[in-house]
């Protein structure tokens, strides 16, 4: 979820005016998610190099993130949402931390949309992290079936489809393993701006892409080619 300094910035606007608006584009994106049946969505929405940026706006981003479950999480239960937030917990406050923990809980019996906020999170941290609970374990070999099942996300499948906004080209460190197969999808649209209809034209490009893992295209069932 990238744009919302720069889109505060061109409206003359303190950047924590876009963070604010970018809840709103949340809001909007996770209710178009469930209404088009999507079963998994994850937002990056606070990275481990995050911590770089002014002591101010990040104070400001775990205040807003604070306050965000306070207000969203029982509209998200009702909806029958589940909410999973992954990356470390090490230094977020104490207050934020437990209540991360009661919103998981809350949420912890919804089958629908599954919806993972990334917070201090890091695709390399990810992979570190995994690698270390296994030596910990004791394990003296590690295949791809291990990992996998140490990372953050072991409980969702591998997302189909990478969307990024704010008109970069790159992962910024999301997700390393698990999108090793997706399709990326790059918009010039900031993030306060990405709402229902952009997301159903990110939808709309994946439905156009041949996804063949490897194999030629020829080898796919006729309904999954692209001619």
């Amino acid at each position: 979820m990238d744009g919302n300094g720069r889109w505060a910035k061109r409206r003359l606007l303190p950047r924590v005016a876009g963070h604010k608006r970018g809840l709103d584009a949340v809001r909007d994106v996770v209710s178009a998610c469930h209404r088009l049946g999507i079963e998994y969505l994850t937002l990056f929405a606070f990275s481990t190099e995050n911590w770089r940026r002014p002591p101010d706006e990040v104070s400001f981003l775990m205040e807003l993130f604070l306050r965000a479950l306070g207000s969203e999480v029982d509209r998200l239960n009702g909806n029958n949402i589940r909410l999973h937030i992954i990356g470390s917990k090490a230094r977020l406050s104490p207050a934020l931390a437990e209540r991360i923990s009661a919103a998981e809980e809350l949420t912890s019996g919804n089958d629908g949309l599954t919806l993972t906020i990334a917070a201090d999170y890091g695709g390399r941290w990810d992979m570190l992290n995994a690698v270390n609970e296994l030596i910990a374990e004791g394990a003296t070999h590690i295949d791809e079936e291990s990992l996998s099942q140490r990372l953050s996300m072991a409980y969702a499948p591998e997302p189909d489809l990478f969307i990024r906004t704010g008109g970069e080209q790159r992962i910024s460190n999301f997700l390393l393993w698990q999108l090793a197969y997706s399709e990326l999808y790059f918009t010039d649209l900031l993030w306060p701006d990405f709402d229902a209809r952009a997301l159903e034209q990110a939808v709309d490009s994946y439905r156009c892409r041949e996804r063949r893992f490897g194999r030629t295209s020829e080898q796919l069932p006729a309904s999954l080619r692209r001619e």
